[in-house]
């Protein structure tokens, strides 16, 4: 990523005018663009922008929008302001697969994610001890049918006490309720294991096995009330064979949903992901 204490991210209807409005009160201010992406969606007619700088010393949130406030509302702009500066915390939800979450944790521990765990929760005890090992707080939630709605509770509880900027579901295999989803609607990102859900429920590089299906891949998407339907952030394929058995491609599918998770995760804590309706905008 390049050097920057803040990223500012935009969108409004496209029309002229609107990169020198911003990026000339940012010169004002004495700020130094380090980054910059524009993207105009011609179906929607809407312009998205992110802008990373670094501003002068002891420039603060507060004077930046105060500095920007005139082209926000002159253009009418959907905006957020990040802090760089702060690192970032995400809470993991797991089930029984921990492969995505040692990857994130490993990309954490050698820095090519520049955030913090601040909790692991889980529906079963596997996790307990990788989140020991790593002094990471764990909570053991069970869920049930009847439960639901108390254990989502306080699952929303623990995001909020610890501030999370980010929820992981590295791979737990509970479905989020519409509630839950749509109370943190672009701050839940899941791992789906295809390409396209096409495989839904138990054992699907079973199911792809039986297809005979020649390339396996994942997904990453924000979580939305629609299961496995919300705006795609990241995806990765690998083709496969018929000489693969299907404990074959479940060892392939872990490496590529491993991966594919992890880098989600890094563009949205790098503000690079923007929501377009039911898609996204991804500034790599």
């Amino acid at each position: 990523m390049s050097a920057a204490n803040f990223v500012l991210t935009l969108s409004c209807a496209d029309r002229p005018g609107i990169v020198a409005a911003v990026t000339t009160e940012l010169a004002a201010l004495g700020a130094n663009i380090a980054e910059s992406n524009q993207f105009w969606d011609r179906e929607t007619g809407r312009f998205f922008m992110r802008l990373a700088f670094t501003a002068p010393e002891g420039m603060g949130r507060d004077g930046i929008e105060k500095a920007l406030k005139s082209p926000i509302e002159r253009f009418d702009m959907k905006t957020a302001l990040s802090d760089e500066s702060r690192r970032k915390k995400i809470v993991v939800l797991v089930s029984k697969f921990d492969h995505t979450l040692l990857h994130l944790l490993y990309q954490i521990r050698v820095h090519w994610l520049d955030a913090d765990v601040a909790a692991i929760i889980s529906n079963h005890v596997d996790a307990q001890k990788i989140a020991e090992d790593a002094g990471i707080p764990f909570h053991h939630l069970p869920v049930t049918r009847d439960t639901k709605p108390d254990q989502e509770a306080k699952v929303l509880e623990i995001v909020k006490s610890t501030g999370a900027d980010l929820v992981v579901l590295a791979r737990y295999m509970q479905v989020l309720s519409d509630n839950l989803s749509t109370r943190l609607y672009g701050q839940v990102i899941n791992i789906h294991h295809s390409f396209l859900p096409s495989f839904k429920g138990a054992k699907p590089y079973h199911q792809a096995h039986e297809r005979g299906v020649k390339i396996i891949g994942a997904t990453a998407h924000y979580v939305t009330p629609d299961l496995d339907e919300g705006p795609i952030i990241e995806q990765e394929t690998a083709r496969v064979t018929h000489a693969m058995s299907p404990d074959d491609l479940v060892a392939a599918g872990r490496d590529i949903e491993s991966r594919v998770l992890a880098r989600a995760v890094k563009l949205h804590l790098e503000s690079r992901v923007m929501l377009n309706g039911k898609k996204t905008v991804v500034f790599g």
